[in-house]
């Protein structure tokens, strides 16, 4: 161990080691429950791999209200992490760094959480936790490890029998009346990460007042190694599965507001979870509903490798093709795809002439918000004295095409920062509202019908929800976004379209000469690793710092800095601090810019829009035009602050 130190000492010395990532090697090799770490530290070190050590421990993977995740299969991966290896191709170790997702931060993480639980929850009972995990690489490993950690510090634990998605472990924390919960999953993060994402007893992923002392308990945190209770006061470990797919798969049905479109059958889906689990509920529960489903063979097997797309993210094209592909064979009028963990899901609609159409999340959502909107009132969900009542929810970056939907009908908007749990975190909200002697004791038994007109009567009713990153709600009884009910939501609308003898893109169309032509583009700059990280920090500062006067030739005439400056949404509830910057300008386009909290990227939104217009033709070009040109204008600007 000496020499190994004195190498690294040397290397410190020598500006090859940053001082952050000497300190963390220390604090890993001795907070380590297995040798494992020291001899990949040793092997690195030793062969003067000088910016893998850094990229693996220029800081300690931070807890944040998202959880963690980071890289769990390192660039290069030494002999003693692969060690036997393990399935699906993967090291039999995952990667040793306090930057990543390994045993050593995963441990840290779930007692954090499990510590918080069981005050929370107090003395008079054992705190109730559940773990859901999806296909990556050591996912299931992560997930029984939580479970029988949670039992030996004396919680229930419940694992799910096998890959289950976000959202449905969202709904088992409601079902189960679970304390709290995670999965195990990096979503859509390309197949060398993972992450842990945690959930409070909502079912909505933590915010505030809990997310500070869990994220504190966890910081306070420095190894992996803990000591079980005794056995008379540990926990019992209870393996579930079907008893909570079927109620699950019960109450998605109600979001169907038409189910008689669905009865005649014959609307035909491509339907593929890209190596991921969300085949489990999707293709038997569309087939339940009357669609006639086709997978994707090669993809219906789960595997952390997704070996049969360079990214198993729906947003992408590329990760559509090979169901586009069958979709053009078969005549299906529908593609399907949904991301790892099942909770975003992106679609590909047949256009009159017989070619498949890439949807965006933005176009996506839209449709779905509008058919919601519109149908809502047909059924008699809504009219004209309850509709004051009735709101979509969205982020900030998600499009303005939604508000304008909304405006049309006489229901509100609320903007929410990104990420889910803000829009999940107005749900409760709105659930708190209900009087207690009207709601009961228990609202989570209560059925849709009875939760909407409670919500109608005394608070507000959320009919959709979304954000422009393929992420849908239409319900409360899950508390983040649901590609599983998003599956079901667009496959209605899919059946409406057939039903009026109209394909998908058309009706979308139809929604742009009426509401007028509106374009999103999702741009991003990646810069991994340790250096990476600090120039996205001081890209985004310098907007801070200096925001744009002029842009492209327009000038700019708001700016709204969500980091500095005091905001306040549609409802008057005080906007938490994010690093995101929006500037609108006066012709009318819009961007904003932020880092991802889970990716190495900078993100940039761009927006434009053409007034309701018969020449939708005529309206493309002119925006899409525009926006290009906004992006070489953004571009090049960026290149210059990071001069």
């Amino acid at each position: 161990m000496s020499d190994l130190a004195s190498r690294l000492d040397e290397a410190l010395a020598h500006g090859l080691l940053l001082q952050s990532s000497r300190i963390n090697i220390d604090l890993l090799l001795a907070g380590s429950a297995t040798p494992v770490a020291c001899e990949a530290v040793r092997e690195l070190a030793e062969a003067g791999e000088w910016q893998e050590l850094n990229d693996r421990f220029f800081k300690t993977l931070a807890f944040g209200t998202g959880g963690l995740r980071g890289r769990t299969i390192g660039r290069i991966v030494t002999r003693a992490e692969q060690g036997k290896g393990g399935p699906n191709d993967r090291p039999e170790h995952p990667c040793a760094g306090t930057a990543t997702m390994n045993f050593f931060n995963l441990s840290r993480a779930v007692r954090g959480l499990i510590a918080y639980a069981k005050a929370h929850a107090g003395t008079a009972r054992k705190a109730r936790l559940v773990f859901a995990h999806d296909t990556r690489h050591f996912s299931r490993d992560f997930a029984e490890y939580c479970a029988k950690t949670a039992a030996e510090l004396g919680c229930d634990a419940y694992l799910f029998e096998s890959g289950r998605s976000t959202p449905e472990l969202s709904f088992a924390i409601r079902e189960l009346r679970a304390d709290a919960g995670v999965v195990l999953t990096a979503s859509h993060n390309p197949a060398h990460d993972n992450g842990f994402k945690a959930y409070f007893n909502d079912g909505a992923q933590i915010v505030e007042p809990h997310a500070s002392a869990i994220i504190a308990e966890v910081n306070s945190l420095h190894n992996e190694i803990y000591e079980p209770l005794p056995k008379d006061r540990q926990g019992a470990v209870t393996i579930i599965g079907a008893d909570i797919d079927r109620p699950y798969m019960d109450r998605l049905k109600s979001l169907l507001m038409r189910p008689e479109l669905l009865k005649g059958g014959g609307t035909k889906v491509v339907y593929t979870n890209l190596h991921g689990v969300g085949g489990v509920i999707i293709a038997p529960m569309l087939r339940e509903l009357g669609f006639e489903v086709i997978t994707v063979p090669e993809q219906d097997i789960q595997d952390g490798r997704f070996p049969t797309v360079e990214s198993p993210n729906p947003e992408n094209p590329p990760a559509l093709k090979m169901a586009i592909d069958l979709a053009v064979r078969e005549g299906a009028e529908l593609v399907i795809g949904t991301d790892p963990d099942n909770d975003r899901m992106g679609v590909a609609v047949r256009e009159e002439n017989g070619s498949m159409r890439v949807l965006t999340g933005n176009q996506i959502g839209s449709l779905m918000a509008w058919y919601r909107a519109k149908t809502a009132f047909e059924v008699g969900w809504l009219n004209d004295t309850t509709r004051a009542r009735a709101l979509f929810v969205k982020t900030y970056v998600t499009t303005e095409l939604q508000r304008a939907i909304a405006d049309h009908y006489g229901i509100g908007v609320v903007d929410t920062l990104t990420g889910f749990k803000y829009i999940a975190e107005k749900l409760s909200k709105y659930e708190a509202a209900i009087p207690a002697d009207k709601k009961g004791t228990d609202y989570r038994s209560l059925d849709e019908a009875t939760t909407r007109a409670l919500r109608l009567e005394y608070s507000r009713f959320f009919l959709f929800g979304g954000e422009e990153s393929y992420g849908y709600l239409g319900c409360d009884f899950v508390r983040d976004k649901d590609g599983n009910g998003a599956a079901v939501m667009f496959a209605e609308v899919a059946a409406y379209a057939k039903s009026v003898g109209k394909s998908l893109a058309t009706l979308l169309d139809d929604i742009f000469v009426q509401f007028g032509y509106h374009e999103e583009r999702g741009k991003s700059l990646t810069m991994e690793g340790a250096d990476g990280a600090a120039k996205i920090q001081s890209l985004a500062g310098t907007y801070s710092l200096n925001p744009p006067s002029e842009v492209d030739g327009s000038k700019v005439s708001k700016v709204r800095d969500f980091a500095t400056q005091d905001l306040f949404d549609a409802e008057g509830d005080p906007l938490p601090k994010e690093k995101m910057l929006f500037v609108d300008l006066e012709d009318g386009r819009a961007f904003a810019v932020r880092p991802s909290g889970t990716e190495p990227k900078i993100k940039f939104y761009l927006y434009g829009k053409a007034a309701p217009s018969g020449d939708l033709a005529g309206s493309r070009s002119k925006v899409g035009g525009s926006l290009d040109s906004l992006w070489s204008w953004i571009e090049s600007d960026a290149k210059a602050r990071l001069a």
